[in-house]
């Protein structure tokens, strides 16, 4: 199992590479707006491939053109450098 990272760890991984990321009850949160519906279910489908590739999946939200995504490891029960990596793909997939 993944070890959890302190609270300095993630608020200095947060400062420095995902500036767009939140965290909310233990989960690092972003949400991405997309001009059109098609847009954020095409963006889904890439982090969806990407997180089946690494086996780490996050929890996923689509309002409209809106897609929040919530990463956390929930065996290890909180963050972790597994939910870093794949918020860094994630960043990279939405552009």
């Amino acid at each position: 199992m993944a070890e959890l990272l302190t609270d300095d760890q993630i608020d200095l991984a947060i400062r420095d590479h995902l500036p767009q990321w939140k965290v909310v009850d233990n989960e690092l949160v972003r949400s991405v707006t997309k001009e059109a519906f098609l847009d954020g279910i095409r963006l889904v489908a890439t982090v969806a491939q990407l997180a089946e590739s690494m086996n780490h999946h996050p929890d996923i939200d689509i309002r409209y053109t809106t897609v929040t995504f919530r990463v956390s490891s929930h065996e290890a029960g909180g963050i972790t450098e597994d939910d870093l990596v794949l918020a860094r793909h994630i960043d990279t997939a939405a552009g």
